[in-house]
C-alpha cells in the first residue's frame, strides 16, 4: 500500500513538470503602429514566435483584415506580405514586423492584423499556426510610440 501512495504522489509532482516541458512557448501578434504623425495611414503588426526546435526555419505572414458592420473580418485586398523567412530557430522567441500604408479614407474603418507562423525543420511538413492582433505585447523595436501594443487601428 505504501508503495502505490509513494507512486501516486511522484506522478502528481512530475506531471505537471512534464506538461509544461511539452507546450510550446506563446504565439502572438500585435498592432504597435496605428496612424502616427511619423507614419501617417499605416498600421504595423509585430509577432512573436518561439525559437525552438532549434535549427528549424521560422517564417511569418502578415495580413491586415477590417471589421464588418456585423462584427466579423474581412481580408483587405492586396495587404499580405507574403512569406517571409523570419530566421533559424535558436532556442528562444523570435520577433518580427511588417508595416502596411493605405491611401487616406473618407470614412474611418477598424483594421487588425492577422500573422499566420510557419516552423519547418528538414524535409518535414511544415508545422503551422495562426494568431489575430491583440493588446499587452509591448515590444522594444519599431513600435511608434515607443511601446504601443493594441488589438486593432482605426484609420
Amino acid at each position: 500500500m505504501l508503495r502505490v501512495v509513494v507512486v501516486a504522489l511522484a506522478v502528481l509532482v512530475l506531471l505537471p513538470a512534464a506538461a509544461i516541458a511539452r507546450e510550446p512557448a506563446e504565439l502572438w501578434a500585435t498592432v504597435n503602429v496605428c496612424d502616427t504623425a511619423k507614419q501617417p495611414d499605416a498600421i504595423g503588426i509585430r509577432a512573436s514566435m518561439p525559437g525552438t526546435p532549434k535549427g528549424a526555419r521560422l517564417s511569418m505572414r502578415f495580413r491586415v483584415q477590417y471589421r464588418l458592420a456585423d462584427g466579423t473580418w474581412e481580408d483587405v485586398e492586396d495587404a499580405d506580405s507574403g512569406w517571409r523567412n523570419v530566421g533559424i530557430a535558436k532556442g528562444v522567441p523570435l520577433e518580427y514586423g511588417w508595416s502596411f500604408t493605405f491611401a487616406k479614407r473618407t470614412t474611418p474603418v477598424t483594421l487588425r492584423g492577422v500573422v499566420k507562423f510557419r516552423t519547418r525543420r528538414g524535409n518535414t511538413l511544415p508545422r503551422e499556426q495562426e494568431a489575430a492582433t491583440e493588446a499587452g505585447h509591448p515590444t522594444k523595436a519599431g513600435s511608434d510610440p515607443v511601446g504601443y501594443s493594441a488589438a486593432t487601428c482605426l484609420l
